[in-house]
């Protein structure tokens, strides 16, 4: 059985996120998604819109998903420690960077795959709320 891990903030859900959870099961036998704790969120310097237990609540109601479970740390290593998945999906945006390259190697090391996706092109959850803030402000 291959075990896939995500994580993220799932904050106003939307079709990317959805997109995401879907091309992930579809590379696994089962999906565990962390979703960010409020805490952790605020090292983005945002505050989320939607409080925590109702982001667990939706995501762990997605069909995709086999089990959501809170993501108290950005280090996905110390999570694998405890779960000890197969295959990591990221975002694209990490591809590359220093700090993913030297956790790919630690995933190498383990025997882990990791798997970026692309975002969804046209959404996402701060366009969301920008939308939203400017709506309310021209009424």
């Amino acid at each position: 059985m291959i075990i896939g891990y995500t994580s993220g903030v799932y904050d106003l859900f939307h079709i990317g996120h959805l997109n995401l959870l879907k091309n992930a099961k579809g590379l696994c036998d089962k999906l565990i998604v962390g979703v960010s704790v409020d805490n952790l969120v605020l090292y983005k310097n945002k505050k989320p819109v939607i409080p925590f237990e109702e982001r667990i609540e939706i995501v762990r109601n997605i069909k995709f998903v086999d089990a959501a479970i809170p993501q108290e740390e950005l280090d996905k290593f110390k999570v694998w420690e405890k779960i000890k998945f197969d295959v990591l999906f990221v975002g694209d945006d990490w591809y590359k960077t220093d700090s993913w390259q030297e956790m790919e190697e630690k995933f190498k090391s383990v025997n882990v795959r990791v798997i970026y996706f692309p975002y969804t092109k046209g959404t996402s959850s701060t366009l969301i709320n920008e939308t939203l803030i400017n709506l309310r402000n021209n009424n």
